[in-house]
């Protein structure tokens, strides 16, 4: 079983998936990493030189490269929602988490938009949280609220708890 976490820059999917990776005895992948090693390019690099529709079949050819893998905590690009070919190959292969946190907090972590790797940023951030969040809801098995002050390493315990749940109840 595979887990993949969706949502905005942010939010946190890195460290949430590290520590669930941790917890669970899991690999986690970072697609922003894969891409950057695959690429030998930074992603505000790639976007900047190649624009954001080339970023994104990157980021839906690195998804769909993963094959056949198990046992992983998957954090893929903010994006990632855009490609309905990734989401259907991620929906097929694992429970993805949606990490919900307020706009508010979303800025608060972000220090650098212009370095970050955001495609659509020329929207401002505020109009890409309207137009992602639907996205990410639809995709998601699971949501998690992640309100002001939430402990992000606290998720992992809750995304673990609603995942076991969510796997007896199917039963």
């Amino acid at each position: 079983m595979n887990i993949t976490l969706i949502g905005m820059p942010g939010v946190g999917k890195s460290v949430v998936g590290k520590e669930l990776a941790e917890k669970l005895g899991y690999t986690f992948l970072d697609l922003d990493e894969l891409i950057e090693e695959k690429t030998k390019l930074k992603l505000q690099e790639i976007i900047d030189r190649l624009g954001d529709k080339r970023f994104m079949e990157i980021e839906e050819k690195t998804i769909l490269g993963l094959g056949d893998i198990d046992n992983c905590i998957i954090s893929p690009g903010g994006s990632m929602v855009y490609s309905s070919k990734a989401m259907d190959f991620l929906k097929k292969s694992s429970i993805i988490i949606f990490l919900d946190l307020p706009l508010k907090n979303i800025r608060e972590q972000i220090t650098d938009l212009s370095t970050r790797g955001i495609v659509g940023l020329e929207k401002g951030l505020e109009q890409l949280f309207r137009e992602r969040v639907p996205l990410y809801r639809r995709y998601a098995d699971i949501t998690i609220s992640m309100p002001e002050g939430y402990d992000k390493k606290d998720a992992a315990e809750e995304i673990i708890r609603n995942v076991f749940r969510e796997k007896r109840e199917k039963r």
